[in-house]
């Protein structure tokens, strides 16, 4: 049995449609996709940005989300198996009850349920083994501390998975199929 920890935005669901929509409402900027290159943007003042993922992480947003095609099923299939999955996310802990909904009506199975801004630290308080997600400060973090990074590759984690630092792949389906040997 292996403990999973997985991250929510941008690795269960895609994320980047609704920032993007959020901060060309909010300030009339485009942050297209495929320009980002760093995980945030430096276009708007750090206060701005906050803002507008705290507006990403209402209860309407949240439960609003769709999962990435295959993101259900595989999860299912590795809990089905007997691995423990830990649900960890950037969020404010008042976002947990939304979070646990979206989850609910998605059908995800999981064990645990931490939003917080502490990823890393508390999947090596709860020994995780594989963290995916796609934020390259944790995914290097997580490899210094012994364990393994997984992700869906995105313009602002290449680089960490090109380094090694990361297994990525470009689907669920492919991310099952790279870490079906760490999970046999």
């Amino acid at each position: 049995m292996r403990r999973i920890a997985l991250d929510i935005d941008s690795t269960l669901h895609d994320y980047w449609p609704l920032f993007r929509r959020i901060v060309r409402e909010r300030h009339g900027l485009d942050l297209p996709y495929e320009a980002q290159r760093e995980w945030g943007t430096t276009l708007l003042a750090r206060d701005e940005v906050v803002a507008c993922i705290e507006e990403s992480h209402s209860n309407e947003n949240i439960l609003a989300a769709e999962p990435y095609a295959g993101a259900v099923e595989t999860v299912s299939d590795w809990h089905r198996a007997g691995h423990w999955i830990h649900i960890t996310s950037h969020r404010h802990g008042y976002a947990a009850d939304a979070t646990a909904q979206w989850l609910e009506r998605i059908g995800m199975p999981y064990h645990d349920l931490h939003c917080s801004f502490d990823k890393v630290s508390r999947c090596v308080e709860l020994g995780i083994h594989i963290l995916v997600d796609d934020s390259p400060v944790n995914l290097v973090k997580a490899k210094k501390a012994g364990i393994v990074g997984a992700t869906l590759v995105h313009p602002w984690n290449e680089d960490v998975v090109a380094a090694g630092d990361a297994i990525g792949a470009v689907s669920w389906e492919e991310l099952r199929a790279k870490l079906n040997s760490l999970l046999s």
